[in-house]
């Protein structure tokens, strides 16, 4: 017979174990959740992952695959590459399934994922139409494990563009769609644009989102061509930068005149690389430092030999400014 006591006791029990069963739970999720937020396999000396934006070795037109496997060989731990370079290779017959085994067997992760959907724009219809190429896009990113997508101010770098309450507005609407889609929108500086061109502009809209998931994309050459200081990066946090574009620039052009296409590798211009790195350590910067260039006469060479030097050149200059 089953007593009062007895029946206390066994409910007891019943509520320990089933504790337990929802802290083991909670734990797994957690463990699990650390593992997909992984950062990249560090040292003290190399804080920082290294990835190739595939804009560096793009004038080779190799195609994405090559350039999947170029990237693990000269020693990069992940791979940037641009939506129209997905378009490309679908069309060859091939699926981005097999692109991102790829990836995988390669040992290479996909932090970012570049693309130039029309989000941030005025005119309803274009916005609309905006946000349905940006859907697509980040379908593709998510097809190949990639974990965000670049947002920049498309469409609105040539005049001044909406108030940054308003933009603050799209970008969270982006970054909504994005938890639906499984990859999310880093917000893009732009120093060549009317819009997002500073650092200040950018944080003030992540920030303002409100959003967990909120994140920045900042661009050396980019911090450096829209007038924002290097020392202000040391008011934001590394959880917000899960990749920087990095490169260097030369003394001339000056900056007022100097285009994409001057861009050098890290090291061999006049960029305060030892302040910026040093600042990104101290900030908990535990991100990708993504190398992405368009200089047309690395173009000219071979890509094992661009982006071999890309690595080499990059680690150098973090071993530099970290020793």
């Amino acid at each position: 017979m089953t007593t009062p006591s007895n029946q206390r006791k066994r409910s007891r029990r019943e509520m320990i174990k089933r504790s337990a069963t929802v802290a083991l739970a909670a734990a797994t999720t957690s463990r699990r959740a650390r593992a997909e937020a992984k950062p990249p396999t560090t040292t003290t000396d190399e804080p920082f992952g290294y990835c190739l934006n595939t804009s560096t070795i793009s004038g080779q037109n190799i195609g994405i695959a090559a350039e999947v496997d170029l990237a693990a060989k000269v020693g990069f731990g992940a791979i940037e590459p641009w939506v129209r370079e997905l378009d490309a290779y679908q069309k060859t017959g091939a699926t981005l399934k097999d692109l991102r085994k790829r990836i995988e067997d390669n040992g290479l992760k996909v932090p970012d994922v570049i693309g130039f959907a029309q989000w941030i724009i005025d005119d309803d219809a274009k916005r609309a139409a905006g946000l349905e190429e940006m859907k697509r896009d980040m379908d593709m990113a998510a097809q190949i494990g990639a974990t965000h997508i670049a947002a920049p101010p498309v469409g609105a770098q040539n005049q001044a563009g909406p108030e940054l309450p308003v933009i603050t507005e799209r970008y969270r609407a982006l970054l909504e769609l994005g938890e639906k889609m499984g990859v999310t929108p880093v917000l893009e500086l732009w120093g060549f644009s009317k819009t997002l061109s500073k650092l200040g502009e950018v944080a003030y809209v992540a920030i303002q989102a409100d959003h967990p998931k909120s994140c920045m994309l900042l661009d050396i050459y980019h911090l450096y061509k829209g007038g924002s200081d290097f020392h202000t990066l040391g008011l934001l946090s590394g959880r917000g930068l899960p990749l920087i574009h990095t490169n260097d620039y030369p003394a001339k052009p000056a900056r007022e005149t100097i285009s994409d296409q001057y861009r050098v590798y890290p090291g061999d211009g006049i960029a305060p690389l030892d302040t910026i790195f040093q600042t990104l350590r101290d900030i908990d910067f535990r991100g990708y430092l993504s190398v992405e260039l368009f200089n047309r006469s690395y173009w000219k060479e071979s890509p094992l030999k661009v982006a071999r030097a890309a690595i080499e050149k990059t680690r150098a200059a973090v071993r530099h400014a970290l020793s």
